[in-house]
């Protein structure tokens, strides 16, 4: 590709929006760890450093080799970034008595490109804990607040422009930030933008022939968004060389199984079923605990997996549906995060199995791989399907999994699902599920006296998962699929809706 542009992460929570905007303006980009040896600086279009957690003052502040990044392209610096370009460039620098955080009003200064279009007052969003007294001999002052001397600025070195934010125009609160951001990509940078479904399809076809040639490809397949448009993708580079495995572990939605296996056949995959799930349940009896829960499953599934491709000959090659937040979280600035739990999806498949990696979709962010299915042809009714994790219905049983407590899950499940498709809210919500809680109440059927389990309605609106609000459903709507769930799930009397939000809470429970 050869319209690219370096975003450079200082560990701020913000790169990754940074990244979304960036490729809503159909500009290609990638995150890096600030340390990132750029070896080609004339390769990318533009190169942005983000905020930080950090201040340039302190001990463990981030450095970055200025000479490897100013002078050889256009640059974008903000927050931090910017705050470390004024120093590192003889600027002054210092803590800010108290954070500076929350909403202002950009006072514009001096006309620039990176303007073009912006309300002379137009809001900002500030989080930083550092303030710029001084910017470098040379720079011009662009723009100001009312508590800040110094909102943006511009400079140059070897005749390429620098241009540094205070603020965070990445951020919604920040109104014009995508104005600014398109400004600075188009008019400064001189970027294309070409970054498209269609052309995305049509490059990463043409690299799977490449690679692939002739030889024949495997890949584990769940019913998901990202499985599903990856198959479809590869299955139009390369036909029938591509084979595709559909486990059903027994943790999956009441039917889904026989469903999705039918609807990937009758569009054309050559998938695989394996009804596995006894040998699942088996593995799971008597485990509570919710790491080891994951565990289990997905070294059955590698199990599994790997016994079905011995099956076949002359594989070559291993296909995942890695998608780009995967990625970035292995490369996130001071190496990988620590581990909160395993992975939802399942990974690390078999190195026994000896195959080269294709993962087409590993630059990708989660609206864009719906968008490139949309593209392909997928069928809309797995496009819109909600986020289900890779242990399945497992980490929504809290407590040892049974065969009767997946069968009383499946069912409640089913109702709620059912219950929002018919209603339209299905695709109002990011994503719905039911828990079952271990343990039981008091109730009253009759003039029967009962002891049941309790399930926990979940619905939740988030953009990527990293955040969420507990979406606002009617409470008729809840009514109804409680009514619904107690009187036609025997062993369930009573139902109960989350109303926490991410963070503090998670979405899956467990």
């Amino acid at each position: 590709m050869d319209q690219k542009v370096l975003i450079l992460d200082f560990g701020s929570q913000y790169t990754q929006l940074i990244a979304r905007r960036v490729r809503e303006a159909n500009v290609y980009c990638e995150i890096q760890p600030y340390n990132f040896t750029i070896s080609h600086p004339e390769e990318w279009k533009a190169i942005i450093l983000s905020g930080s957690p950090y201040s340039v003052k302190d001990q463990e502040a981030l450095h970055v080799n200025m000479d490897h990044v100013l002078g050889h392209t256009p640059v974008l610096a903000v927050c931090y970034g910017a705050q470390y370009v004024a120093q590192e460039l003889g600027g002054e620098v210092e803590r800010s008595q108290k954070r500076e955080y929350g909403k202002a009003e950009l006072n514009i200064n001096l006309d620039d490109a990176i303007f073009t279009g912006l309300d002379k007052n137009s809001q900002v969003w500030m989080s930083h804990a550092d303030t710029i007294l001084k910017i470098p001999d040379g720079f011009e002052l662009l723009a100001s607040t009312e508590g800040i001397p110094v909102a943006a600025f511009r400079g140059k070195r070897h005749g390429q422009p620098i241009y540094g934010l205070q603020f965070h125009p990445e951020v919604t609160h920040t109104l014009q930030g995508r104005k600014i951001l398109s400004n600075f990509l188009y008019q400064i940078a001189g970027c294309r933008a070409d970054w498209t479904p269609d052309s995305f399809i049509q490059e990463s076809v043409r690299q799977i022939k490449e690679e692939v040639g002739d030889q024949q490809v495997i890949m584990a397949i769940s019913g998901g968004v990202d499985s599903t448009v990856c198959a479809y993708l590869i299955q139009q580079a390369i036909g029938d060389q591509l084979t595709c495995i559909f486990v059903d572990n027994g943790l999956l939605r009441k039917n889904e199984f026989e469903q999705v296996l039918a609807a990937y056949k009758e569009h054309g995959l050559h998938v695989i079923g394996v009804d596995a799930k006894h040998r699942f349940w088996d593995a799971l009896d008597g485990i509570s605990d919710p790491e080891t829960k994951r565990k289990t499953i997905g070294k059955m599934f590698i199990d599994v997996f790997d016994e079905e491709a011995h099956k076949l000959t002359d594989i070559r090659w291993l296909a995942q549906g890695t998608i780009y937040p995967d990625v970035i979280e292995s490369l996130s600035v001071h190496g990988p995060s620590a581990t909160i739990k395993s992975h939802h999806n399942v990974g690390g498949l078999p190195d026994t199995l000896n195959l080269k990696l294709l993962e087409p979709l590993r630059f990708l962010f989660k609206d864009e791989v719906r968008q490139v299915g949309l593209a392909l042809g997928v069928p809309p009714v797995i496009i819109s399907r909600h986020p289900f994790p890779g242990p399945g219905l497992s980490i929504r049983i809290l407590g040892a999994i049974t065969e009767e407590k997946i069968r009383l899950l499946q069912e409640a499940d089913a109702i709620f699902i059912n219950n929002l498709r018919e209603s339209g809210w299905y695709d109002q919500v990011w994503q719905a599920a039911v828990i079952l809680l271990n343990v039981q109440s008091v109730g009253v059927m009759g003039d029967e006296r009962t002891y049941e389990y309790v399930v926990a309605l979940r619905a939740v609106n988030s953009v990527d998962g990293m955040t969420a609000e507990w979406s606002k459903l009617p409470h008729d709507l809840l009514a109804k699929i409680s009514n619904e769930i107690i009187n036609q799930v025997k062993g369930i009397n009573r139902v109960v809706y989350d109303i926490s939000t991410k963070p503090p809470a998670t979405i899956e429970w467990e």
